[in-house]
């Protein structure tokens, strides 16, 4: 299975948002699931945004902390899991993130452990998003990026927002190493296309997300769902995206996979 860390940088890009319409669209084999983990420090937004309150802090990122340190978190994490669907298949889920930015210093001894577990879990058939917000690329959560097979970074196509990728770019290179996979989502509310943010950045930019603010508020703020809402050149940016991601994964793990025997083999002949 597959890990993907999402990450911002200044102002507001829409790091959540293109997470869960990747959540959404996520292609999944029969069996098969995904999960949003809402790990940015400065604290979580889908309780209060897509899930509308709907749900207390019963449930999320917070609990865990409490978790790890009587030693239970592997058996707690299964139960802060939010269903999402309407048919209560529990094929995409949400670990919603912390509702106080100040219980983020109870979590810098959870964020390795919680790496390992996101990176395990695919024993049970789980792909995971994880949400990191504008800074949680770095620092204590780091970790979460690092682990991560292909690390996203989301800014809307204006020059203050790539300036900030830039950087933020920049640093992940740094801290990842030359062979991470780190690529763009690019939200087009700018001038800069597809292309020429690709060769200034030098990054692969895996999609471009339109400009729809009634389409993006369903999954920011649970705002009703315009008409095809699914059909939507919104959410069909999305699927691509997912696709993309997906094969940059396969293409990774290709290239980190032992040699078998035939192909040693082979080259030692």
């Amino acid at each position: 299975m597959t890990v993907i860390a999402l990450a911002g940088g200044l102002g507001a890009p829409g790091v959540t948002t293109t997470a869960m319409a990747l959540l959404l669209t996520w292609p999944m084999p029969e069996g098969h699931r995904v999960l949003l983990a809402e790990a940015d420090p400065d604290g979580g937004a889908i309780l209060p945004g897509a899930l509308q309150g709907t749900l207390d802090n019963s449930h999320g990122l917070r609990n865990l902390a409490v978790a790890s340190r009587q030693g239970q978190l592997g058996e707690a994490f299964w139960r802060q899991l939010v269903d999402i669907t309407d048919a209560e298949t529990r094929d995409r889920l949400v670990l919603p993130g912390l509702y106080d930015p100040a219980h983020a210093s109870a979590m810098e001894p959870v964020w390795r452990p919680l790496a390992g577990l996101f990176a395990g879990i695919e024993d049970h058939g789980h792909d995971v998003l994880v949400d990191l917000g504008r800074r949680g690329a770095v620092g204590p959560s780091g970790v979460l990026a690092h682990r991560a097979d292909v690390v996203l970074v989301v800014a809307r196509n204006t020059l203050r927002s790539l300036q900030s990728a830039q950087v933020r770019l920049k640093a992940l290179r740094e801290q990842l190493g030359a062979g991470a996979d780190v690529a763009m989502v690019l939200v087009d509310g700018g001038p800069f296309s597809k292309d020429e943010v690709r060769k200034r950045l030098e990054v692969e930019v895996v999609a471009v997300m339109p400009w729809r603010p009634k389409e993006a508020a369903v999954l920011s703020d649970g705002a009703e769902q315009p008409r095809r809402f699914e059909a939507s050149p919104f959410m069909r940016s999305a699927r691509s995206a997912a696709v993309r991601v997906q094969e940059m994964v396969a293409i990774r793990r290709s290239r980190l996979a032992p040699p078998t025997a035939g192909r040693a083999v082979t080259r030692a002949g």
